[in-house]
């Protein structure tokens, strides 16, 4: 006669790495991509002298405030600053010319 034995598979572990693939996959899915910011240095125009610093103004259109800085209004000056990955990967204007198509 033959003995068999019926072996169960470990249930723990599967729902360990059914949890795990879970949850990789929905945080792939579901993080915004986009809006992780991206450290930019760009040449950028003193708007005004504050007691913060310099406010400016970037390539992109976005104030900046530069501490420890002693320009001038209109000196054109060095900053480090984030901006949304979608403002510098083009993003918005793939989403501008979609909307151009469906929009009559």
């Amino acid at each position: 006669m033959q003995q068999t034995t019926n072996k169960k598979t470990p249930q723990l572990k599967f729902l360990a790495i059914l949890a795990v693939a879970t949850s990789v996959i929905l945080v792939l899915t579901i993080t915004p991509w986009n809006i992780i910011p991206t450290q930019v240095t760009e040449d950028v125009t003193v708007l005004a002298v504050t007691d913060y610093g310099c406010v400016a103004e970037s390539v992109m259109g976005l104030s900046v405030v530069v501490s420890d800085c002693s320009a001038k209004v209109g000196d054109v000056i060095s900053a480090t600053f984030y901006v949304p990955a979608m403002e510098q990967n083009g993003y918005y204007d793939r989403i501008k010319d979609r909307l151009e198509m469906v929009n009559p």
